[in-house]
């Protein structure tokens, strides 16, 4: 009881100093930052999207656990109940300082928690008189406990209050001066992903508890670093560029074969060579490290930003706003490699410097310093373990080899020849694409598996590799009896 009301007070409190200051935020921030590459590699393929708030459940789990081992020993020595709630603030005090901008603000949340909490102790651990004392104190733990829940639920909403969706629902998007083409419909294949991926289905994979609040007013966009000029340009600076418009499709390295960590959509963006381009890189900048509101770094090749592809500093997803949870107001958007060396979210910095020079984020925890996405191919219908009828099957998925394109698929049945599947059409190179093949099934156990060739003439690797450093590797296939 004392724990939920100290957790109650700083959530409180966390709306004066920060979301990230709130200790459940800022432990699972230290957390993420600290935990080895297989335990995080586990964590995604495990919960995926849901990667987050699974850390979040576990952290407050654990915490419940502590907090019931220090009550029992308190109420046989008080002072250890006292001492358990000083580590419930020193830690929280302390990860809080460690978040990107923390200010000496930071550990007050922890700080009025921990004092309330001691306080909550001292009160449930007095001497009561024996005649109803039990009744008395479920009564008074229970008006505790429902007005921590309470404060807390109050804190969040009003934290939720102060988040910058009005300033997002003002925002006008400019016409693109390069609109994406018309696409046809998709085709009729129930099961198969659309070409479009929805704003509310896009996959999210990232390494923010709290989704950073970027006001448009005050964002500014540096570039620094090894560059002739150091530029700084406001949001509505960046929409007065000229804006082209591009269906690009996005993958996260953690991307298991045959996972779904990967979406495409309609980007509106202005072109960061043009920006890099008036910087002027130096020689030996060989990294662009964009640096997000909350601080997470991504590196990129400043040779790929400036080859001509359509690398864009994207302000419109889908025809809206970008979503808060997806970058809002600025976001990196790179064909052709993995969200991790190319996709940063909350976008304030583009610094000039050099893969020998700096390591972003991700590299010191294992992964490879530059990732170009491979080509690979997804079977979505029919599903592992399903059970079609006999008769004309429809197979059908997904391929990708962004801006290297896919040239074939193909459709292997119980290990027998492979058979070409019919492509759907893409806008340019930097999409997945569609595929669809006609099976006549027979009754029985059947294996179905996938292949693609890209553009460049390179097959899809068959051997089996997990994810990490740089992407997983194999050919997906899926069981299914026809009856």
């Amino acid at each position: 009881m004392a724990a939920a009301v100290a957790l109650g007070v700083a959530e409180l409190f966390s709306v004066f100093a920060g979301p990230r200051s709130a200790p459940l935020v800022a432990v699972g921030g230290v957390v993420v930052d600290s935990v080895p590459g297989p335990v995080k590699n586990f964590a995604v393929a495990t919960f995926g999207t849901h990667d987050k708030t699974a850390l979040l459940v576990g952290t407050t789990v654990l915490l419940i656990a502590f907090a019931a081992v220090i009550g029992a020993l308190a109420v046989r020595w008080p002072p250890a109940g006292l001492a358990g709630i000083g580590v419930f603030g020193v830690v929280g005090m302390a990860a809080a300082l460690t978040r990107p901008d923390a200010g000496p603000l930071a550990i007050l949340p922890a700080l009025f928690g921990a004092a309330a909490g001691a306080v909550t102790l001292r009160m449930l651990l007095r001497p009561r008189e024996q005649v109803d004392a039990r009744r008395a104190f479920l009564l008074e733990g229970a008006g505790l406990f429902g007005g921590a829940v309470l404060v807390g639920l109050l804190g969040h909403g009003w934290s939720d209050s102060r988040d910058v969706s009005g300033a997002r629902n003002k925002v006008a998007l400019p016409a693109p001066a390069s609109p994406a083409p018309s696409l046809p419909a998709d085709p009729e294949v129930p099961g198969l992903s659309p070409f479009v991926t929805s704003n509310a289905r896009f996959y999210r994979i990232d390494t923010a508890l709290s989704i950073p609040q970027v006001d448009p007013d005050t964002w500014r966009l540096k570039i620094s670093g090894r560059v002739r000029k150091p530029m700084t340009i406001g949001f509505a600076q960046l929409l007065a560029r000229p804006m082209v418009e591009r269906y690009i499709t996005l993958a996260c390295v953690s991307n298991d074969v045959g996972g779904d960590l990967i979406s495409n959509a309609r980007w509106l963006g202005t072109p960061v060579r043009a920006l890099l381009e008036e910087a002027g890189p130096l020689p030996g900048a060989d990294q662009v490290v964009g640096r997000s509101a909350d601080g997470f770094t991504v590196g990129t090749p400043t040779e790929v930003l400036m080859d001509g592809r359509d690398a864009l500093l994207a302000v419109g997803m889908n025809g809206e706003p970008l979503p808060i949870e997806h970058g809002f107001p600025v976001r990196m958007v790179v064909p052709g490699l993995y969200g991790y060396v190319s996709a940063t979210k909350w976008l304030v910095e583009l610094e000039l410097t050099s893969f020998h020079d700096y390591s972003a984020y991700w590299v010191p925890r294992g992964w490879a310093a530059q990732a170009p996405i491979k080509t690979e191919s997804r079977i979505d219908t029919p599903r592992d373990g399903s059970k079609p009828k006999a008769g004309t099957v429809t197979v059908a998925g997904v391929a990708w080899a962004q801006h290297r394109g896919i040239s074939k698929v193909e459709v292997q049945v119980d290990g027998g020849p492979w058979q070409a599947a019919a492509l759907g059409p893409v806008p340019s190179v930097d999409t997945w694409r569609q595929w669809t093949y006609s099976w006549t099934a027979s009754p029985g156990q059947h294996r179905l598996t996938v292949r693609a060739t890209d553009n460049a003439g390179s097959v899809q690797v068959q051997q089996e590799a997990p994810p990490p450093p740089d992407g997983a590797t194999g050919w997906h296939s899926v069981g299914v009896t026809v009856i």
